[in-house]
């Protein structure tokens, strides 16, 4: 025997789809999702700057400095080819080169947050007229001044 699947017997799976659809939509829309697509497209071009970094200027003078020997190629061999058989080895030199990869990556992305912090703070100073301050900041920082002489006053009133 059958059992016959009307239209009202759909309904909570209908209102389960409505439901998860609009909070994508309100996902999509505060701009989360348009954040981490732009964060993903910077990401990966900056990548590409500092693959180019590393490979194309730092790793040729430090090839230089090895007698033209390139990183990728040291190894520590195991068991050596011959015939048939496989040659076994480490290869440290790829993880060396893969370390100066990081190192230099974690000191670009340190030095690229260092100048922007300092950006921001500068922006945030309400005294610093070069940058200018934004109006949350700027309407705090009269706040605290009203305050200061509020209470200078109150100090006064009372000695």
């Amino acid at each position: 025997m059958t059992k016959k699947v009307t239209a009202k017997g759909r309904q909570p799976y209908f209102n389960q789809m409505k439901n998860f659809f609009q909070e994508f939509k309100k996902f999509a829309v505060k701009g989360n999702m348009v954040d981490m697509a732009i964060g993903i497209i910077i990401g990966t071009a900056f990548n590409n700057v500092v693959n180019v970094l590393v490979k194309k200027v730092v790793m040729p003078p430090l090839s230089l400095m090895t007698d033209d020997v390139h990183f990728t190629n040291w190894k520590l061999i195991l068991r050596a080819a011959h015939g048939d058989v496989v040659e076994v080895a480490i290869g440290y030199g790829e993880l060396i080169e893969v370390l100066i990869d990081f190192i230099i990556i974690a000191l670009t992305i340190f030095v690229v947050l260092k100048f922007m912090n300092r950006f921001r703070n500068k922006a945030e100073n309400p005294d610093n007229l070069e940058v200018e301050t934004p109006k949350n900041i700027e309407l705090l920082s009269n706040m605290e001044k009203l305050m200061k002489e509020q209470n200078e006053l109150i100090k006064k009133k009372w000695q």
